[in-house]
């Protein structure tokens, strides 16, 4: 009887492994595939949804919709996108500095052309590394105008600021970043096109 059962106990033995081992592979692979996947597209509609936001801000602030810019005070319509907001800046280190800023024809072509170029890169998934360090640049400058840590401005009166530290500019910086270095323009993106770009192969920080 027991030459009869030892191939029968390895066989069953055997099955045992495949059941418990091999067989779950598959699954575990399927999840971790589905969990990929559904990340991916998750970043991708984070990209899209920022890449909006600076559209919009562009759009709103050239063209006067109605929104933050009436018409008369449109860029198109002769008003400045930095002159409002710069000249208003009564906290922190640098207020002297955006003053001497705010309405001149260099800031304000540097201001609209960031947020135009940072809206359709994040929109398209292209050039995502130079947009996170144009857009954390540009979040920073805005924070710094804004100064959140300061309880009270230059007159005296309550900032109104509800986090010394982190705000929505901080969010969209790293929020950047994180578009970037997870490569999020290859899903629902140009991405992959992009980099197989000749110049892009050639320098990795383009993409």
């Amino acid at each position: 009887m027991a030459v009869h059962h030892a191939p029968t106990s390895r066989f069953t033995r055997l099955g045992a492994t495949l059941r418990h081992g091999v067989a779950h592979r598959p699954r575990v692979s399927a999840d971790t595939a589905t969990v990929a996947v559904a990340a991916t597209r998750a970043l991708a509609v984070a990209r899209v949804g920022l890449g909006f936001v600076f559209l919009w801000a562009f759009l709103d602030k050239a063209f006067g919709w109605g929104y933050a810019t009436p018409d008369a005070r449109s860029w198109v319509n002769g008003g400045s996108p930095t002159k409002g907001f710069l000249s208003r800046v009564s906290a922190g280190p640098l207020q002297s500095v955006f003053h001497d800023l705010a309405g001149q024809a260099w800031a304000d072509w540097l201001f609209m052309l960031g947020l135009l170029g940072i809206g359709l890169a994040l929109t398209a998934g292209v050039a995502l590394r130079v947009t996170a360090v144009g857009g954390t640049l540009l979040m920073a400058l805005m924070w710094a105008a804004e100064w959140p840590p300061t309880r009270h401005l230059a007159d005296g009166t309550a900032s109104g600021s509800t986090n010394p530290v982190t705000d929505y500019h901080l969010m969209y910086a790293l929020l950047l970043i994180v578009l970037a270095a997870t490569g999020a323009g290859a899903t629902w993106g140009a991405g992959r096109r992009w980099a197989d770009l000749p110049v892009v192969r050639g320098h990795a920080w383009l993409r």
